[in-house]
């Protein structure tokens, strides 16, 4: 019986990608509605970006999808003042809750320490590394 299609694999995609991407980007469109990117930068006095919180917006949840610091800026309260702005620029939008996904050798504990709770861990990848789910609920103003 023929289905008139074959499977495969591949390690290097990236060619491939963009036609899943736009395929399920379509599928999810009439239910998406009103999904916005976030985006908040720091930067020093000549314009070079020292970190970023990057993610999404929809209804009254956020998604942080990507928190980065340039590595000789931290540990000086950067990543919690740009969670801060992600957090409170959000809210503006209506945002009642932000969730995260970080892995083990990320960040963690940083996370938790600004009132983010672990909601779920996956264990299972390389070099015993876990990949945690994290929630906070944002204060009502």
């Amino acid at each position: 019986m023929s289905t008139g299609w074959q499977l495969s694999e591949h390690e290097d995609w990236p060619a491939d990608a963009g036609i899943v991407d736009d395929g399920l980007e379509a599928h999810n469109a009439p239910w998406v509605v009103g999904v916005r990117s976030l985006a908040c930068l720091a930067r020093d006095a000549q314009g070079r970006v020292l970190g970023g919180a990057l993610g999404r917006t929809w209804g009254e949840c956020a998604e942080l999808q990507q928190l980065w610091v340039l590595p000789e800026q931290r540990k000086q309260g950067l990543g919690r003042a740009l969670m801060q702005r992600f957090e409170a620029a959000a809210a503006q939008r209506g945002v009642r809750r932000v969730y995260l996904t970080t892995f083990s050798f990320q960040a963690p504990r940083f996370y938790a320490a600004l009132g983010y709770a672990e909601q779920a861990r996956i264990e299972g990848f390389g070099g015993g590394h876990v990949k945690y789910l994290f929630l906070r609920e944002l204060p009502h103003s």
